[in-house]
């Protein structure tokens, strides 16, 4: 068997039995009422495209990495990309955050008897934004990021990654910009392939 359709069927729960088929090469379970993938699914080493849009995952386990033919992995509709797309959403600065900001940016000087006692506080909280050539800082708000790094040079993995506002990319999120120096030209072959990666997994 190499394709297995299973969309629509109101199935709860995916039989773990269904590792136990070696050529299959589509598995489609979509539109369904799945809450969990089973760990055995790993073992469908020939697969290429796995849909599980449409259902109630909140999760994956860490097996589907054994996946090493995977080219695509349709997750839309489910808990875990709304969460997902809900933590990643930027919400504005406040004033009070403006005014830090500012402050913060152009080294303004002042004295503690200059500003609000809630302003002075609130400036011993500043967090410096990551990406080096940026300079930014950033308070309560900040722009959630996910950045792949390797890891024991087998998989990479997202770890969130948090910039100063949506208009500042770090080094290793834009494969545009142009450099002669070996750690910049190491970022954008990072980013060529994270970006690679990313378009097998289908968010929305």
């Amino acid at each position: 068997l190499e394709c297995l359709y299973l969309g629509g069927n109101f199935i709860k729960e995916i039989p773990p039995e269904l590792g136990n088929l070696p050529s299959l090469n589509y598995l489609v379970l979509c539109d369904n009422k799945i809450q969990s993938v089973p760990p055995q699914l790993s073992q469908l080493h020939s697969l290429r495209s796995l849909s599980l849009h449409n259902n109630l995952l909140t999760y994956l386990p860490r097996e589907i990495l054994n996946l090493i033919h995977l080219e695509e992995l349709s997750l839309r509709g489910n808990p875990l990309v709304v969460r997902f797309v809900r933590d990643l959403t930027y919400d504005p600065p406040t004033l009070l955050e403006l005014a830090a900001r500012t402050i913060k940016i152009r080294n303004i000087s002042y004295t503690p008897y200059d500003l609000p006692g809630n302003l002075l506080r609130y400036l011993s909280l500043a967090s410096n934004c990551p990406n080096p050539k940026c300079g930014g800082v950033y308070f309560d708000c900040c722009v959630r990021q996910i950045k792949f790094v390797d890891f024991c040079g087998k998989y990479r993995l997202p770890l969130m990654h948090y910039l100063c506002s949506p208009e500042c990319s770090s080094p290793c999120s834009s494969a545009s910009h142009s450099s002669t120096s070996q750690s910049e030209s190491d970022s954008e072959d990072e980013a060529s392939v994270a970006a690679h990666r990313m378009q097998k997994v289908l968010l929305g």
